[in-house]
């Protein structure tokens, strides 16, 4: 509702054999957070000159870059050098902190960068979600977010760690 995106999405979402269910549904989440028409997922953990999600304009610039997980300094200055907009989705419990502490000054140099910590028992919450032939509801209002199955649905307050200007 917060971002006037209703569209029911028939996505096919390949997992990764080294890609552990939590990591795969935040990947999912992701691109829900920020579905657009030209939202695509990428070859992600098969490639490390790609994210996770893009968005690319119709002349093939990079608009959006979306990765995933606690990434190298170097390669979120690389992502932020590419693409008009760069957003992480950091996650992974007590580990994003100790990152954050490391990379923040060099990181909020940067004025096309959001951080974003998804909290352990939310991304612990998602992963039980995962099933081969899943039917989520995705709703975002006034700041609250909530994916939610037939059977139970997970609340998600996402940290705001850095936020551009």
């Amino acid at each position: 509702m917060d971002r006037g995106f209703y569209e029911g999405l028939n996505l096919t979402l390949a997992q990764h054999p080294s890609e552990t269910d939590e990591r795969m549904m935040v990947r999912l989440l992701a691109f829900v957070l920020n579905a657009g028409e030209l939202l695509q997922f990428t070859r992600g953990l098969y490639a490390d000159d790609e994210p996770d999600l893009w968005k690319k304009s119709l002349s093939g610039e990079i608009e959006t870059w979306i990765d995933l997980g606690l990434p190298t300094e170097s390669r979120i200055r690389k992502a932020c050098a590419r693409a008009r907009q760069v957003i992480l989705y950091a996650y992974g419990g007590r580990s994003v902190q100790l990152w954050w502490e490391k990379n923040q000054a060099k990181l909020q140099r940067f004025n096309n960068l959001t951080v974003i910590e998804l909290p352990l028992e939310t991304t612990r919450s998602l992963a039980s979600l995962a099933d081969r032939n899943m039917q989520l509801q995705c709703t975002i209002e006034d700041g609250h977010i909530w994916i939610s199955s037939d059977a139970t649905q997970v609340p998600i307050d996402p940290v705001y760690y850095y936020r551009s200007s």
